[in-house]
């Protein structure tokens, strides 16, 4: 019986580890090990110690976070800290118990939900302060007094008027862009459930991007182009696939000069497909190449501000392309532009099939 005990708590993937009264180990499973709860020569790790003892002067259990320094695994492997749930509970004889969970990835989560959240702030500040700053221009522009009402004896700037509406519409543009990509965002990194993996025509999906970027592109003077193969069909979610692919387009027309050209295009490769966005754009400093994926990371920011750009588009896209299991792959350089290849499965001949039926 104390045998099946044994490889019960073994077989746990809560780390358990039984001390005597002095603090050496009597039982430890494999995931103690794993969390670094225990070191090499069976001894417990230090920032334990003390812990234990406390529990044994007052006899009573003990709850507490640490961080606890992982086992290297491998020569060259860099040291990493995990968060650990300790229980610590005193047993007959001043032997102790202590239950040990891993927190690290909670921790993670809890401070991408900080950042998130300070960085919405910042980036909302923009925005509202903007409108509030035009908002009050125009009612100067008006003629209004500081109590917001219009003299009579003054006569409204007509074209400041016009000025000031024209930022305005375009802030509150802005505003609501940004709303919508953190709602996007939100809702793919969150509890949603997954989508039914559906057939999805690539040509179509290029075709009514081209399509959509085609008038902003003509305004600045650059060519749209279609190009790669064709007849490729997916596996995944059409809508979800066209937004990642409409952030990428938009993308490229905003960083490009007039005169260049942006190319959509299609391709196939180890059971993917690929849809490849390159542009003769400005580039991306390869030092920025590992961090553009990051929520509101921006490589130029005043050169964001006058895009009109949220900070988001890659990040939705970087999500959208992981829920379909495939991966974004970016090449480029400074001056001669950008190519970004969105990577998701390729449809099985059955689904094709019977898409067709």
């Amino acid at each position: 019986m104390a045998a099946l005990g044994r490889s019960a708590v073994a077989a746990l993937r809560v780390g358990v580890v039984v001390l005597n009264q002095d603090d050496q180990p009597v039982m430890v499973n494999p995931s103690a090990r794993k969390l670094g709860l225990v070191g090499a020569g069976d001894q417990l790790d230090a920032a334990v110690c003390p812990l234990t003892a406390r529990v044994r002067r007052t006899g009573r259990a003990r709850r507490v976070e640490v961080d606890l320094p992982r086992p290297v695994r491998a020569r060259g492997e860099r040291r990493e800290s995990c968060g650990v749930d300790l229980r610590i509970i005193p047993l007959e004889g001043g032997h102790v118990a202590i239950e040990a969970v891993d927190v690290t990835e909670a921790h993670r989560l809890a401070q991408a939900r900080r950042d998130l959240v300070a960085n919405v702030s910042h980036e909302l500040k923009t925005p509202v302060g903007a409108l509030r700053l035009l908002a009050e221009a125009l009612v100067e522009a008006t003629g209004g007094d500081d109590g917001g009402a219009v003299s009579p004896s003054r006569m409204p700037d007509v074209e400041a008027v016009r000025r000031f509406a024209e930022r305005i519409r375009h802030e509150s543009t802005r505003l609501g862009q940004l709303i919508g990509d953190l709602i996007e965002l939100t809702r793919l990194q969150g509890a949603e459930p997954l989508f039914e993996p559906k057939p999805v025509v690539v040509d179509d999906v290029i075709t009514e991007i081209a399509d959509r970027i085609s008038t902003p592109a003509a305004a600045r003077g650059i060519e749209v182009l279609i190009g790669g193969a064709k007849g490729l069909v997916a596996q995944g979610n059409d809508g979800q696939l066209r937004t990642a692919l409409a952030n990428l387009a938009e993308n490229a027309i905003a960083y490009s000069s007039e005169g260049t050209q942006v190319t959509i295009s299609g391709c196939r490769g180890d059971g993917m497909v690929g849809i490849v966005v390159a542009d003769q754009g400005i580039g991306i400093e390869s030092k920025d190449l590992d961090r553009i994926f990051e929520r509101f990371y921006r490589t130029d920011k005043a050169r964001s501000r006058v895009t009109g750009g949220t900070g988001l588009g890659l990040a939705i896209v970087k999500h959208i392309v992981t829920n379909h299991g495939g991966r974004v792959d970016v090449t480029s350089e400074v001056g001669k532009g950008s190519t970004f290849t969105v990577w998701v499965p390729v449809c099985p001949e059955t689904d094709v099939s019977e898409s067709e039926g």
